[in-house]
């Protein structure tokens, strides 16, 4: 899948309107807009920022397509090593209270085509932008399987909502348990099947989930134009031994230095660009910015092997340089 950035710097005032809990450490969030106000629409795969009050700003998936009423619908999981969002988040944030967000952005959309087959996989927290795909495509009447994994069922939101679910006829729904008897649980090879130009795959989930997943569909021949993913978060990487480079402002010729302790996003911004931020991990894609000479050192989770491979693209939040110089498009 080619990936394209279309960044969104809006904006919104909205005000929580219900929090619920969906199961345990999740909760549920309905973000309606204020008074004489309105939502941008979306599409399954999409997510907004939200600025956590008094706290960092973090992505979150939005799982219900938009229906007879106009709000955003999230859902947040307490992570034990998370960097301070989501408790502040479920702990301080409540109906009634009002928070910032950004519009959507959808760097994680289905493939368009009436006739392509998707298999969509979810993993934990994973099933929010996954719901949202299958409600599209059953919309849509489009075919696809879901399979939903998780440790134990108290921890999987939207369990009884989906197995109630009428998705239609060409659709499959299956929910895997890892306390499951073993005839229950996931067989990837078996659910992800033979490769073929009409089906595509989604997954989202756990980092280790998402590479088991990706690594038996390439391991039974899939190609990475059909594998699509969106992370969470990333892998903590090693910077030890991370160097200077230079950064050249291709229009421009100014040159900028990159410290071994700064990234290339904050090196720019020092220097008075204006570089659309969001995530800061290399997953969102937002910061995303064309390479006219050198070799990037990349560490997103965003690009695909052969996008990296043509080292045309660089993510200034995370990555870094192979050469003591790249010349960007700005």
């Amino acid at each position: 899948m080619e990936h394209k950035s279309t960044p969104m710097n809006t904006l919104l005032r909205v005000k929580v309107s219900a929090k619920t809990w969906l199961a345990d450490d999740i909760a549920g969030y309905d973000l309606s807009p204020l008074a004489d106000s309105a939502l941008p629409a979306f599409e399954a795969g999409a997510h907004i920022d939200l600025h956590v009050p008094g706290g960092p700003v973090r992505q979150y998936s939005l799982y219900e397509l938009p229906g007879e009423y106009p709000r955003y619908r999230i859902g947040v999981l307490r992570d034990p090593q998370s960097r301070g969002g989501s408790v502040q988040l479920l702990d301080n944030v409540h109906a009634g209270d009002t928070l910032t967000i950004s519009a959507p952005r959808n760097h994680f959309s289905l493939h368009n085509g009436q006739n392509n087959r998707s298999i969509l996989f979810a993993g934990g927290i994973g099933i929010t932008p996954i719901l949202c795909m299958a409600q599209q495509l059953a919309r849509e009447h489009r075919p696809f399987a879901m399979h939903y994994c998780g440790r134990t069922l108290s921890r999987m939101a939207f369990v009884d909502r989906l197995q109630q679910a009428q998705f239609g006829d060409d659709s499959q729904m299956r929910v895997h348990v890892d306390d499951d008897a073993p005839d229950q649980q996931l067989d990837a090879r078996s659910a992800i099947g033979s490769p073929s130009s009409d089906k595509h795959l989604y997954v989202c989930g756990p980092n280790g989930f998402m590479d088991h997943i990706l690594q038996t569909a390439r391991e039974l021949g899939w190609d990475e134009g059909h594998l699509h993913r969106e992370y969470f978060a990333a892998t903590p990487i090693d910077s030890s031994e991370d160097g200077r480079f230079e950064i050249e402002i291709g229009s421009s010729g100014q040159v900028i230095e990159v410290h071994a302790d700064q990234s290339a996003a904050h090196a720019l911004l020092d220097a008075g660009f204006n570089l659309p931020l969001s995530c800061e991990q290399g997953v969102c894609g937002t910061c995303m910015t064309k390479v006219l000479a050198g070799a990037p050192d990349h560490r997103d989770l965003y690009l695909t092997d052969e996008e990296r491979a043509r080292n045309d693209s660089f993510m200034p939040c995370c990555s870094r340089a192979k050469t003591s110089r790249l010349v960007l498009d700005l």
